[in-house]
């Protein structure tokens, strides 16, 4: 009779299945570590490209700061020309009016009246004078009425003074200038 003994090949088999198994843990734990290493390198580098994009963005922004502050001096120098060209205009326009009033003035002024002083304040005008009577006084007011450069004349104050033995009036008109 022949005895085989199948308990040494159970045995080995056994051996050879562990030997299996702890193979394949081997290799599973290897791959998972491939795996997280893999992974780990792709977000390593996504975190740096978003790294470099956040520079860039400072860059642009520090840039863009930097084109916004040179507008903004541009703006203030523009603002400041245009003062300057305004207060020319203004310059021009009045150095005119002067000319314009003593011209309407003179168109107006009856020969019978004399004018001793003009005083102006702002657009409100004052004028002194010396007429013969009342009428001529009259007259001009009249006259600066009629001017499209006068509005609201008005006889401040209307006196009689002796000079030289003629007795004249002395007048004082206030008026408006329209500076066209």
């Amino acid at each position: 009779m022949i005895k085989i003994n199948l308990l040494l090949a159970r045995k080995e088999k056994k051996k050879v299945g562990v030997r299996k198994e702890i193979i394949v843990f081997i290799v599973s734990i290897v791959l998972l570590l491939l795996g997280l290493g893999v992974i780990h390198y792709l977000l390593e580098r996504e975190t740096q490209d978003t790294f470099a994009k956040i520079s860039n963005t400072k860059k642009e922004i520090a840039y863009y700061k930097s084109l916004t502050t040179e507008v903004n001096k541009a703006k203030e120098a523009q603002k400041s020309l245009q003062d300057k060209l305004n207060v020319i205009n203004a310059l021009r326009k009045e150095k005119a009016s002067p000319a314009k009033v003593l011209d309407e003035l003179s168109i107006g002024k009856p020969e019978k009246l004399h004018l001793e002083s003009l005083r102006k304040d702002g657009s409100k005008l004052g004028i002194e004078g010396i007429a013969m009577d009342d009428e001529t006084i009259a007259n001009f007011m009249t006259n600066l009425r009629k001017s499209k450069l006068f509005k609201n004349v008005d006889l401040v104050v209307s006196e009689q003074i002796e000079q030289s033995k003629i007795k004249l009036k002395k007048f004082i008109l206030s008026c408006e200038i329209l500076l066209i």
